[in-house]
């Protein structure tokens, strides 16, 4: 079976299938997409829009969800979920709203900070693509950025609504690890492994496949922002480096 997945490289949201898919042991091939230019490909799979779209032959799965509902079905071993009813119901609840308000609030608030420099976010957008892509990427990015701001409503608003999310989510996760090594029952979960990768951009990790900007290198609110918030940050960034790295060795 050939298993493909469409993907962008910066989304986290693909970041958390590639995950999974890692963590499954499978083995798969990446179309890396540029953002935009995406949109033939993925309607013509998909009728929609985004990713990450996985295919596996003939079947095309949308969304990071359902992508990782049907792994767990078709390749229950190692694990994701656990076999508890109870425990499962909050695992998919912890998943449920990081899907809704982590995903989308570490997107818009990432987004507006980075966009405010080109030379930065421009790498992160284009990242595996060819020389020549990347190059009419950068002559169409003001067309890219306008519509990124339109269609995930980035402005100084939404983004200090983003903040307040990001940081009761993080000060929710923090206080139930100081419990307990993972956010549901005594072993790793779909639950740690959507919260640790859809906040992997704000922490960064060497691992996660772009060329992140050096932090001195980003606008001055943002950079202190990472700063002073790396404390809330550190027991998803230790997550990711406990369980990530050991499944995409």
């Amino acid at each position: 079976m050939t298993i493909i997945l469409y993907q962008f490289p910066i989304s986290h949201y693909c970041e958390k299938v590639r995950w999974a898919l890692d963590f499954k042991g499978l083995t798969y091939k990446t179309e890396n997409l540029l953002p935009g230019a995406h949109v033939g490909k993925i309607k013509e799979l998909t009728n929609q829009t985004s990713v990450p779209v996985l295919q596996l032959d003939q079947q095309v799965l949308v969304g990071s969800s359902a992508i990782l509902e049907f792994l767990e079905a078709r390749y229950p071993q190692p694990a994701l979920m656990p076999s508890d009813v109870v425990l499962k119901e909050q695992v998919l609840d912890w998943e449920k709203r990081l899907d809704e308000v982590g995903g989308p609030a570490v997107r818009l608030f990432c987004y507006f900070h980075l966009l405010q420099t080109p030379k930065q976010v421009t790498p992160l957008l284009t990242a595996n693509q060819a020389f020549y892509k990347r190059w009419l990427f950068t002559l169409m990015f003001s067309k890219v950025e306008a519509v990124m701001k339109k269609r995930m409503g980035i402005n100084a608003h939404n983004a200090t609504k983003a903040e307040k999310d990001i940081l009761e989510l993080l000060t929710e996760i923090n206080e139930r690890l100081l419990s307990n090594p993972f956010l549901v029952g005594d072993a790793f979960s779909r639950a740690d492994l959507t919260a640790s990768a859809l906040f992997a951009p704000m922490f960064q990790p060497e691992a996660y496949p772009v060329p992140w900007p050096k932090e001195h290198d980003l606008v001055k609110p943002y950079q202190e922002w990472m700063q002073s918030n790396r404390p809330l940050l550190k027991p998803l960034e230790t997550m990711y480096s406990n369980h990530r790295l050991r499944h995409s060795q």
